[in-house]
């Protein structure tokens, strides 16, 4: 592929994955003006091609997190910082909490069918080798099966290095929260979690189990 086919390609994906996040307009049209607003949603758009530019050799896992939701979040934020950075830090902690809190809603209703507890921890120890495992920028320590509980502890991030890298490590913590809006509240499953890296700790610990 040329390098011009190639920006082409970038500039294209750039510009829907930032379309593909309105939720985050809706919150920021109720903060800013319609000119700051058109402001940093360009902004972001040239933000996150420069993001996917630098960033081509990526691993396919790898690039399953950057490209879908390190690089559009970093985006967005630092367009934001750039108007008002108090404001740009609550929209996306408001914005990603009621994103998954949503999630967490449908989890909920989805405990209350016969079986699925038990499907759902079940499927945390495939699932977190392959979205969460070396391939996909992570290192983890995988602990021995236990009935009715899973454990891993993650000792390397992705989201903390890129988010590091893109010079808004402050985000991490917020990506780290995610998982509490959505997993926090499943009835008959306890998650639980003490560190993150996130917030400055040596590693995160994850473990969901039955009550």
């Amino acid at each position: 592929m040329s390098a011009e086919n190639q920006r082409n390609e970038l500039n294209v994906k750039a510009c829907k994955v930032i379309k593909s996040k309105q939720i985050f307009k809706m919150e920021m049209e109720k903060r800013f003006s319609h000119s700051d607003v058109e402001k940093i949603w360009a902004d972001a758009e040239r933000r996150l091609f420069d993001f996917y530019a630098g960033h081509t050799d990526l691993p396919e896992g790898v690039s399953a997190h950057t490209d879908n939701f390190i690089f559009p979040a970093a985006a967005l934020y630092l367009a934001m910082k750039e108007i008002d950075e108090a404001a740009a830090y609550e929209i996306m902690k408001k914005v990603m909490a009621e994103k998954s809190d949503k999630t967490g809603r449908m989890l909920s209703k989805c405990c209350h069918i016969p079986g699925f507890k038990k499907f759902f921890l079940g499927m945390w120890d495939t699932m977190s080798h392959k979205m969460f495992g070396e391939s996909a920028g992570f290192k983890n320590v995988f602990y021995p099966n236990e009935k009715g509980c899973f454990r891993m502890d993650i000792t390397q991030c992705p989201y903390h290095t890129y988010l590091t890298e893109a010079g808004c490590p402050e985000l991490n913590v917020l990506f780290c929260e995610n998982d509490v809006h959505s997993y926090g509240n499943l009835p008959g499953l306890k998650f639980t979690r003490t560190k993150t890296i996130g917030a400055g700790d040596e590693l995160c610990d994850f473990k969901m189990e039955l009550l």
